[in-house]
């Protein structure tokens, strides 16, 4: 069965970061969401306005398959998260 998740990940990169180190980190990052994009686990991606941040939906079989994602983002060493568990709202017209 799968599960929703919605992921607020924040990004603080060090300043002083080598730029060409920093543009490969965002070439893997970007390639690697792709790929669980594409494979529809991750549906949803969204720029938080004004910040280095996104808030993010995961479709996934559990905990344990969220986890592997997450951890293996290139960024991941660089982010704070905030992870919600999520359920379909009775007022949704979309499941009613």
């Amino acid at each position: 069965m799968t599960q929703l998740f919605a992921v607020r990940m924040d990004v603080a990169l060090p300043p002083d970061m080598d730029p060409a180190e920093r543009a490969d980190l965002l070439a893997r990052e970007k390639a690697y969401s792709q790929q669980w994009q594409r494979s529809g686990h991750w549906p949803q991606i969204h720029r938080c306005v004004g910040e280095y941040a996104n808030l993010s939906i995961f479709a996934v079989e559990g905990n344990e398959q969220l986890h592997e994602i997450l951890w293996g983002l290139p960024l991941f060493p660089y982010m704070t998260m905030t992870i919600t568990p999520l359920a379909v709202h009775p007022s949704d017209i979309a499941h009613s």
